[in-house]
C-alpha cells in the first residue's frame, strides 16, 4: 500500500510539473496573441482614417464631377445664344463684334479645358487609391476573420486553463491525502514490526511441532505395520477354517454325486429306448410328409425361377396368340398359369428345349389344371421407360413402379414406342412377332409391327408403325413439331394391339400428356369393341406440360372434335379452339394421381395448376398424391458398379474413397480431406432454379467447399451461359461443370458428395434428392413439391428427430440458399460426428417403390372392387 502511495505522488508531481510546464506555455502564447491582437488592432485604426479620408475624397470628386457637368451645360447654352447674337446683330459692327465674341468665347473654352483635365487626373488617383483602400479593406477583413479564429483559440486554451487549474487543486488535495497515508504507513511498519516479532516467535513453534509430528509418523508407522501382520494372521485363521469347512461339504456333495450317477445310469437307458421309438415314429411320419409333398407339389408356385423367365413365357404366348397359334381361351389359361407360377410350366418347358415351336405348343397345351389369378393384370402405357427410353423421371418411375408390383404378385406387362434411338443392349430377347395389328388414323388404317423383349425382368411390347412420317424414327424422344400426332398415333396402336391380343387387363395405367389419348379412346371406341375390363389410372409426372394443340387435330385419332372440344372435356380452359390432352385424361379417368401430395395441393392453386387448378378441383374426390420411390437395386452404393469403391451406412471409408477418386477424375484440389463437396445433378431450365444453382456454385466458393454440376440444358442461352461458366472455372481447384450426362459419372458424384443442392422452382417429385441420401449425401433443397415431402429440415424443432434428414429454404433467392449453405457448411465443420451420425441416418432411409406401390395396389383394387360390385348389381 506504501509503494502505491508513494507512486501516485510521484504521478502527480509529474503532472503538476507538466501542468505548470503547459500552462507557462500557454501563458506566453497569450501574450503573443495580445501583442497580435494589439497590432491588429492599430492597423485597423489607421485603415479607418484611411477610409474616411477615402471616403472624403469620393464626396470630393462627385461634387467636382457635379460642378464639371453644370460647365458642360453652360458652355453648350453659351454656343446657342452667341449663335442667336451674330443672327440678329449682323448688320450693326459685325466684324468688331464677331472678333471681340470669338477672341472671349476661345479664352473661356481653353481655361474650361484645362481645369477639365486636371479634374480627370486627380479623378484618377482618387480612383486608384479608392482601389488601394478597397484593398486594404480586404485585407483588413480577412486580419478581423483571422482575430476571430485567434479569440476562439484564445478562449479554447483559457477553457483548458482552467482545466488544468482544477486538476492543479485536485492534485493538491492528493498530495494533503499522501500525507495522511505516509502517517498511516509510519503506523503500519510498526505493526509489521510487531507482526515479524510474532511471526519468529511463531516459527519456532512451528519447528518444534514438526519434529514432534516427525516423531509421531514413524510411530503410526510402527503401528500401521503391527496391525498389518495382525489382519493377515486373523485372515489366516479364517482361511483355514473355510477350507475345513469346505473339505468336509465337498465330502457330502460326492457322496450325493455318486447316488445320483447311479440314478442317471438307469434314466439314460430308458431315454435311449424312448429316442429309439420316436426314431422310428418319425420316420414313418417323414414317409408321409414325402408322399404328401410329391402330392402338392404340382400346386405350388415356383419362386426360384426369375422373372425373366415367366415374363419371356407371357410374351411368347402372347405371341402364338397374335401368330394365331392359339386359340383366345388357351391363351388365357396358360397366362393364368404362368401368372401364377405353376410348376408344371417348368416342367413342360424344361422338356421341350430341344423341341420345335409346334411340339412347344402341343406340350403346353395338355395342361389342363387352372386357379384364379392371385393378382390383377396391370397394363402400362407410356412413352418412356427406364433404362432403354429415358428422358426424365417418367422412365424410372414406370420401371420401378411395375417391378414393385410384379414381386407383389400381380401380372405387369408394358407397351412403348419402338424408338430408333432406344438403348437396344438393354433389352433381352428382342424379337419381332410375325403378326401386324393395323390401327386408324387420318382416315385410313395403318400397319404396326410388333416387337417383344424384356426389360429389367418385365415383359414389353414395342409398337413400329408403319407410317410415311416415321413417327419413331427421329433420333430423339421428344421435341418433334408433330408430337401431338406421333403420341395420339401411339396411344391408339396400343388399345388395338391390347384388343387384338385377347388381353382382359384389370387396370390400364397410362402417363403424363404424351398417352393421355388413351382414356377418352377407350371409353369411346374400344369398350364398345370389347376391350371393357380395365379401369383407367392416369399420373401425371408434371402438369408444366400439357401438350396443347388446334382442336382440329384430335381428328386424326379417330375422336370426333365437336363432342370432345366441350367445358367439361378436352377443350382448353384458357384457349377455346385448342385441346388439352392432360384435361381430358382427367376427366375420363377412373383414377388420377400425381407424384407428391405436396404437389398435389399445389397444382389445386391458381399459381400451380397452369390453367387445370379448377378441373382438378372439380375431380378431386379421384386425385391424389403418392410419392415416387426409387429404385433401391438400381441405386445402391453396397453393389454400385460404377464406382471405386462399395460402401454401407456402417464403413463409410468406401464413401471418403469414392470423394477422392473423383477428385482425381476431374482434377480438384485433394489438399484438405474434408473440404465439403456439394454435387448437383440436374437438366438446365428455369423449373430447376439455374439461377439459384448459379449463385450456388459462387456461393460454395466464398465458404471454401468444392462443387460439381452434371447436366445439359435444351435452352440454348442457358446452355451457353454455363458453358461461359464452365470455361471461366477450367483452371480453377475446386469448380467442375460437366455439361452433359453421363450414367456413370452421376453414380461417382452421387457417392463422392458431402451435400447435393436441388433448389427448384417447383418440383413435381424429384428423385434426385433420394439417390443422393441413399448414397449418403445431405440434401439442401427449396420446400416445394416431393422436396417438402421427403426432406425435413436438421433444425426444424416440429420435426422429430429420427424424421431429420436435410437443409431446407422457402425463398427461391440467393438469401435462402445462403441461409441454407451457411446452416450446412457449419454443421459439416463444427461437428464431424453429428454429421457422420446424420450421414448414416439418410443411408437406412427407405426410399423403395415398396411403400408408394402399396399405395398404388389399394387404389387399383378400390376401383376394381367397385367396378364388380356395380356389375354384381
Amino acid at each position: 500500500m506504501i509503494r502505491n502511495a508513494e507512486k501516485n505522488i510521484l504521478l502527480l508531481n509529474q503532472a503538476r510539473v507538466r501542468a505548470l510546464e503547459d500552462l507557462n506555455k500557454i501563458l506566453s502564447e497569450k501574450e503573443d496573441l495580445q501583442g497580435e491582437i494589439n497590432m491588429l488592432e492599430m492597423r485597423l485604426a489607421e485603415t479607418d482614417a484611411r477610409i474616411k479620408v477615402a471616403a472624403q475624397d469620393k464626396i470630393h470628386v462627385e461634387l467636382l464631377e457635379d460642378q464639371l457637368e453644370k460647365l458642360r451645360n453652360e458652355l453648350s447654352q453659351r454656343d446657342v445664344n452667341d449663335h442667336e447674337g451674330v443672327k440678329h446683330g449682323m448688320n450693326e459692327n459685325l466684324s468688331d463684334v464677331y472678333n471681340e465674341s470669338h477672341v472671349s468665347h476661345g479664352d473661356s473654352i481653353h481655361s474650361i479645358n484645362k481645369e477639365l483635365i486636371s479634374l480627370k487626373k486627380e479623378n484618377d488617383s482618387l480612383k486608384n487609391d479608392l482601389k488601394e483602400l478597397q484593398s486594404e479593406l480586404i485585407k483588413v477583413k480577412k486580419t478581423d476573420e483571422r482575430v476571430i479564429m485567434l479569440e476562439n483559440d484564445c478562449l479554447s486554451l483559457e477553457s483548458a486553463l482552467k482545466d488544468m487549474e482544477l486538476k492543479l487543486t485536485v492534485s493538491q488535495e492528493d498530495v494533503s491525502k499522501l500525507s495522511s497515508l505516509r502517517l498511516e504507513c509510519k503506523n503500519l511498519w510498526e505493526k509489521v514490526e510487531n507482526l515479524q516479532e510474532l511471526l519468529d516467535n511463531a516459527t519456532k513453534q512451528a519447528n518444534h511441532a514438526i519434529s514432534v509430528l516427525q516423531q509421531n509418523q514413524e510411530l503410526r508407522k510402527k503401528v500401521d505395520g503391527l496391525e498389518k501382520s495382525l489382519e493377515e494372521a486373523n485372515s489366516y485363521k479364517l482361511a483355514s477354517e473355510k477350507m475345513h469347512q469346505y473339505n468336509e461339504l465337498m465330502y457330502k456333495k460326492i457322496k450325493l454325486l455318486e447316488e445320483r450317477l447311479e440314478q442317471s445310469d438307469e434314466e439314460i437307458q430308458s431315454h435311449v429306448n424312448l429316442y429309439q421309438e420316436s426314431v422310428k415314429e418319425f420316420q414313418d411320419t417323414l414317409n408321409s410328409l414325402k408322399e404328401e409333398s410329391k402330392r402338392r407339389a404340382t400346386d405350388k408356385p415356383v419362386d426360384d425361377m426369375p422373372w425373366e423367365f415367366w415374363s419371356r413365357l407371357l410374351l411368347t404366348v402372347d405371341g402364338w396368340l397374335l401368330e394365331k397359334k392359339l386359340s383366345p381361351a388357351d391363351a388365357k389359361l396358360l397366362r393364368e398359369m404362368l401368372w401364377k407360377r405353376d410348376v408344371r410350366i417348368c416342367e413342360a418347358y424344361a422338356s421341350c428345349k430341344d423341341k420345335n415351336e409346334l411340339e412347344v405348343i402341343s406340350a403346353f397345351l395338355r395342361l389342363t389344371s387352372s386357379r384364379r389369378s392371385p393378382g390383377l393384370h396391370i397394363i402400362h402405357i407410356a412413352a418412356e421407360m427406364a433404362p432403354v427410353a429415358k428422358v426424365g423421371g417418367l422412365g424410372d418411375v414406370v420401371t420401378g413402379l411395375s417391378k414393385a408390383l410384379q414381386k407383389k404378385g400381380h401380372l405387369v406387362d408394358i407397351v412403348l414406342p419402338k424408338y430408333d434411338c432406344m438403348d437396344y443392349d438393354r433389352i433381352r430377347d428382342l424379337r419381332a412377332l410375325d403378326a401386324v395389328v393395323e390401327s386408324y388414323f387420318d382416315g385410313r388404317l395403318f400397319k404396326n409391327k410388333i416387337w417383344i423383349g424384356i426389360v429389367e425382368g418385365l415383359p414389353v411390347y414395342f409398337i413400329e408403325p408403319h407410317h410415311p412420317d416415321k413417327f419413331f424414327w427421329r433420333g430423339q424422344f421428344y421435341g418433334e413439331h408433330d408430337d401431338f400426332k406421333r403420341f395420339s398415333f401411339f396411344s391408339r396402336a396400343a388399345l388395338e394391339l391390347l384388343l387384338q391380343a385377347g388381353k382382359k387387363p384389370d387396370i390400364i395405367h397410362c402417363h403424363d400428356w404424351q398417352t393421355a389419348f388413351v382414356a377418352p379412346l377407350y371409353w369411346d371406341l374400344y369398350v364398345p369393341k370389347g376391350l371393357n375390363s380395365a379401369r383407367i389410372c392416369f399420373t401425371c409426372h408434371n402438369f408444366e406440360y400439357q401438350g396443347l394443340a388446334p382442336a382440329s387435330e384430335l381428328a386424326s385419332c379417330g375422336l370426333d372434335v365437336h363432342q370432345y372440344n366441350r367445358p367439361d372435356r378436352l377443350q382448353d380452359n384458357s384457349a377455346h379452339d385448342r385441346v388439352n390432352p392432360i384435361k381430358g385424361a382427367i376427366v375420363f379417368s377412373n383414377i388420377v394421381t400425381t407424384v407428391s401430395p405436396t404437389y398435389a395441393q399445389e397444382v389445386r392453386t391458381a399459381e400451380g395448376g397452369k390453367g387445370l387448378h379448377a378441373t382438378l378441383n372439380f375431380h378431386s374426390r379421384k386425385f391424389i398424391g403418392i410419392i415416387n420411390g426409387i429404385d433401391t437395386d438400381a441405386w445402391n452404393p453396397v453393389t454400385d458398379v460404377f464406382l471405386k469403391v462399395q460402401y454401407n451406412a456402417n464403413d463409410l471409408q468406401g464413401k471418403a474413397e469414392n470423394k477422392e477418386a473423383l477428385r482425381r477424375h476431374l482434377g480438384l484440389s485433394s489438399t484438405d480431406i474434408r473440404q465439403p463437396l456439394v454435387g448437383c445433378i440436374t437438366r438446365l431450365v428455369p423449373q430447376k432454379g439455374v439461377h439459384l444453382i448459379r449463385h450456388a456454385i459462387y456461393r460454395t466458393l466464398e465458404l471454401g467447399g468444392q462443387f460439381v454440376l452434371l447436366g445439359s440444358s435444351p435452352v440454348p442461352h442457358i446452355q451457353r451461359e454455363f458453358e461461359g461458366i464452365a470455361n471461366y472455372f477450367q483452371s480453377n481447384d475446386h469448380i467442375r461443370l460437366i455439361l452433359k450426362y453421363d450414367e456413370s459419372l452421376s453414380h461417382s458424384i452421387y457417392a463422392a458428395s458431402d451435400m447435393f443442392i436441388i433448389p427448384s422452382i417447383f418440383e413435381p417429385c424429384g428423385l434426385t434428392q433420394m439417390i443422393a441420401m441413399r448414397y449418403g449425401s445431405i440434401p439442401i433443397v427449396r420446400k416445394t413439391g416431393g422436396l417438402n415431402d421427403s426432406v425435413f429440415d436438421v433444425d426444424d424443432d416440429t420435426i422429430p428427430p429420427q424424421f431429420q434428414n436435410g437443409f431446407t429454404f422457402v425463398s427461391p433467392n440467393e438469401k435462402g440458399v445462403n441461409g441454407a449453405f451457411e446452416r450446412a457448411f457449419n454443421h459439416y465443420r463444427s461437428n464431424s460426428e453429428s454429421w457422420e451420425q446424420l450421414v448414416k441416418k439418410v443411408m437406412d432411409i427407405d426410399f423403395s417403390w415398396d411403400s408408394s406401390a402399396a399405395q398404388y395396389e389399394e387404389l387399383y383394387e378400390k376401383s376394381v372392387a367397385r367396378t364388380r360390385a356395380a356389375n354384381h348389381d
